[in-house]
């Protein structure tokens, strides 16, 4: 077997960029499934990763920097001198570029914008300003509108004129406007080529055509396009067509939100966490989310020591108290999470507590029911003391029901309060629900002490 095939992905890359075979590299890459393509990427020395776009050149370069994650790509570019950077940045399409430099350093921006061509440089500033929750924070701007006293033969006629151009677009429609800009109509593609020529646009177009305003929010996006089979809407601000939103840029939108707020959950503030990102870095991000759970616990914990000579006559109760957390904990989490979830996809609004309450209380009671009859049933059995089994599962039943509660409507507390509930929702139900578990257990205990001693 030849030893190039014995040499892992990235390393038979650097070999090949050292050689400066650029027809080489750009088979090896295509022939990459995508997860090889970014891992392969990933291990690359800053040098190489820098001299293999350069050798491949700004268009192939932008086209690989679309199947990455936009983690990896904004730590690719912002490692790039600004004029290199700008001219990857000016091949990504719209909303991609508005993704990529929202995510680098003001400075390092507008770096990169000052360097790239003025149409996009002018294009990504002004989706730079829309929040990226909204129907402009994820429309792009490559479309193509006519006015209305354009005919079937002038849209043809520029189709075949521009056509390497409009290569690079998504065209499913085309958009007719006024002399304002103010959108008009919708040219669907298969009733223009079926129009003759002479006709007036007007004629063969969609009148009054569905748009969104451009500070929709993703989850107004996502109900039109689980009722309507379109590809993409048009944008408009204040009446003039902006931009389009596609259906995939939506879903992927929601993917984002989505694994943002798990990470937020999981403790890493911030934007997406890579290990080829710097030591200290990645420490700092974690340590601001850890460091306020050390105060949050030294909270929980003070419960114990009220309840120490309790807790030193009954000893067996140490065993139980973090497996009645533990379990209160998860069972919460999943409710935190049923709860961001349907935020997420605007299946609940942060003002329905009772439906939460009386969705997620029916499977609370439930759920600590049956756990706290099994735990009760574990300390019955290991200790002979019926009591000790009412102190234990009462206990983690209670805690269960509250934790579940409070799980549900936690994130939809924060929402409405307009703080990210994904980041804060986690320790505000680990420290309630182990401070009240810890509550229940030594305060049934201390009432019944001398049934347990």
């Amino acid at each position: 077997m030849s030893d190039s095939f014995m040499l892992e992905p990235w390393e038979q890359l650097h070999d090949l960029v050292e050689r400066r075979d650029h027809e080489l590299v750009r088979r090896f890459l295509h022939g990459l499934p995508q997860g090889e393509t970014a891992r392969a990427l990933s291990r690359l020395g800053d040098e190489d990763q820098r001299a293999l776009l350069a050798l491949i050149g700004p268009e192939e370069a932008a086209e690989l920097l679309e199947g990455l994650s936009e983690a990896q790509v904004v730590e690719i570019i912002e490692e790039l001198p600004p004029a290199e950077a700008a001219a990857i940045v000016d091949e990504l399409p719209s909303d991609e570029q508005a993704d990529v430099l929202g995510e680098l350093e003001a400075g390092d921006a507008d770096a990169i914008l000052a360097r790239m061509s003025p149409e996009e440089a002018t294009d990504a500033r002004q989706l730079l300003q829309y929040p990226t929750d909204t129907a402009g924070g994820v429309m792009i701007t490559e479309y193509l509108a006519y006015p209305a006293t354009a005919t079937v033969d002038d849209v043809l006629a520029d189709f075949q004129a521009h056509g390497d151009r409009y290569s690079d677009y998504d065209i499913q429609y085309a958009y007719i406007t006024d002399p304002d800009r103010r959108l008009t109509g919708v040219l669907r593609l298969r009733d223009l080529l079926l129009a003759r020529r002479a006709e007036p646009v007007t004629a063969v177009m969609v009148r009054e055509p569905l748009s969104v305003a451009v500070d929709a929010p993703l989850e107004d996006l996502k109900r039109l396009f689980d009722e309507h089979a379109f590809v993409g809407i048009p944008v408009t601000d204040a009446g003039q067509l902006v931009g389009v939103v596609r259906r995939g840029s939506v879903e992927e939108a929601i993917r984002e939100r989505a694994t943002e707020w798990f990470l937020a959950v999981s403790g890493l503030a911030g934007e997406e966490e890579l290990r080829t990102m710097p030591v200290l870095q990645r420490a700092s991000r974690r340590l601001s989310w850890l460091s306020i759970n050390i105060g949050l616990n030294i909270v929980a914990a003070s419960v114990i020591a009220f309840y120490q000579d309790t807790l030193a006559a009954v000893i067996a109760l140490a065993v139980f108290l973090p497996i009645i957390s533990d379990m209160s904990g998860c069972s919460g989490n999943q409710a935190v999470a049923v709860s961001i979830r349907e935020l997420a996809l605007g299946l609940v609004k942060p003002y329905e507590f009772l439906r939460v309450v009386w969705k997620e209380g029916a499977v609370g009671l439930i759920n600590g029911l049956v756990l706290g009859v099994l735990l009760g049933g574990v300390a019955f059995l290991w200790k002979g003391n019926l009591f000790l089994g009412l102190v234990v599962g009462g206990a983690l039943m209670l805690n269960t029901l509250l934790a579940v509660l409070l799980g549900g409507l936690i994130p939809l507390a924060l929402k409405s309060l307009r703080q990210d509930p994904a980041l804060a929702s986690g320790p505000i139900l680990t420290t309630v629900t182990d401070m009240v578990g810890f509550f229940l257990v030594l305060s049934f205990a201390a009432a019944l002490l001398p049934r347990l001693v």
